[in-house]
């Protein structure tokens, strides 16, 4: 079996380079109209309560139905979310977390460690009943950091969290044929769906 695993497009806080979190912004106009319609045709595709994930998912695979999965849900960056990049790199909080190896959770947020927990106990799952139900694909549109947690613990080559970021309507194609004896994914190739790579 094949894991599609994408990230969802982009979002007018991907452009200006915000902390997005859980919170439930859409996709901009421009990256709704630069998506494109993937090459194949799933019945299912797995995404998150997250407007942007669904959004994505219903240009790329029209035809399927949709299912959330709250599990697969983008880190909560507490009161880092909405707030630019360059001006969290000046707060104390963030720079003290960032000094702890983001070991410890983010003000009224996550600890990454527990994110990383919640979201590969859900991805996990859906991988074992998709080989149960003795599916050909499983297809997951979700965020970066789905996208990152998911692949540092379960792909191979191994690589660390930050180096698994995937393009905004992008993602990875994963062989699942060591899962069910050791628990890890093949990458097979890398996929974008947007217009400009069609």
């Amino acid at each position: 079996m094949w894991i599609y695993l994408l990230r969802h497009g982009r979002t007018e806080y991907n452009a200006q380079k915000r902390y997005q979190g859980q919170r439930d912004i859409p996709l901009s106009p421009e990256s709704a109209a630069q998506l494109r319609r993937a090459d194949f045709s799933p019945e299912v595709v797995y995404v998150t309560p997250l407007q942007r994930t669904s959004q994505t998912a219903k240009i790329l695979f029209p035809d399927a139905k949709l299912v959330p999965v709250e599990g697969l849900k983008e880190m909560n960056f507490g009161r880092f979310e909405g707030q630019k990049f360059v001006h969290v790199e000046q707060d104390p909080e963030y720079l003290e977390w960032v000094r702890q190896n983001e070991a410890s959770a983010h003000p009224d947020g996550e600890r990454k460690s527990d994110f990383c927990d919640r979201v590969c106990a859900a991805f996990a799952a859906l991988v074992d009943k998709a080989l149960a139900d003795g599916e050909e694909r499983l297809v997951i549109v979700a965020h970066g950091g789905t996208q990152m947690a998911a692949m540092e613990r379960f792909a191979v080559p191994h690589k660390t969290f930050h180096a698994w970021c995937g393009p905004n309507a992008g993602g990875y194609v994963l062989d699942t044929c060591d899962w069910k004896a050791e628990h890890i994914l093949h990458v097979v190739k890398t996929v974008q769906y947007t217009e400009e790579n069609a």
